[in-house]
């Protein structure tokens, strides 16, 4: 099981890292988004995914920005979001939310050229465990866990 955790997150990072689209959440052709992010110690949570969502894990994207992990209680809904320390010109972004099962298990990814932020992405892993993954023109960011 850990070896195919390890394949399946591998090829997302691969196509992640190649500009390769997986599965997209958001239209194609979405514009550019633009937020408002803290650009000190790294990039503050922004709230893109609604109301009810709390911050249960968060991991940097090396030096570009971090990727964070939320949760609703209510809805029993997972959802993730890569933000750039500081917006700027349109570059290479994206994240990446899966559950934790090994291969073809199921995942989300929104990835394309903004300004501010990828995502977000929704997933409904009640009861399982979740895998991340952020990327910022060419840095990547990942983690697992938050099983329930």
């Amino acid at each position: 099981m850990k070896s195919s955790r390890h394949l399946t997150t591998a090829a997302v990072l691969a196509t992640v890292a190649l500009g390769g689209a997986v599965a997209l959440a958001a239209p194609a052709g979405a514009a550019p988004r633009t937020a408002t992010v803290a650009a000190a110690a790294g990039a503050a949570y922004n709230g893109a995914c609604g109301s009810g969502y709390t911050v249960i894990d968060s991991t940097p994207v090396e030096d570009k920005g971090t990727v964070y992990v939320t949760y609703n209680k209510s809805t029993g809904k997972n959802c993730a979001v890569t933000l750039r320390n500081a917006s700027g010109a349109p570059v290479s972004m994206a994240v990446t939310l899966g559950i934790d099962a090994g291969r073809g298990a199921p995942y989300v990814v929104d990835n394309g050229f903004y300004t501010t932020y990828a995502g977000p992405v929704y997933l409904d892993a009640r009861g399982q465990c979740v895998l991340w993954l952020g990327a910022i023109d060419g840095a990547l960011g990942n983690g697992h866990g938050h099983c329930g």
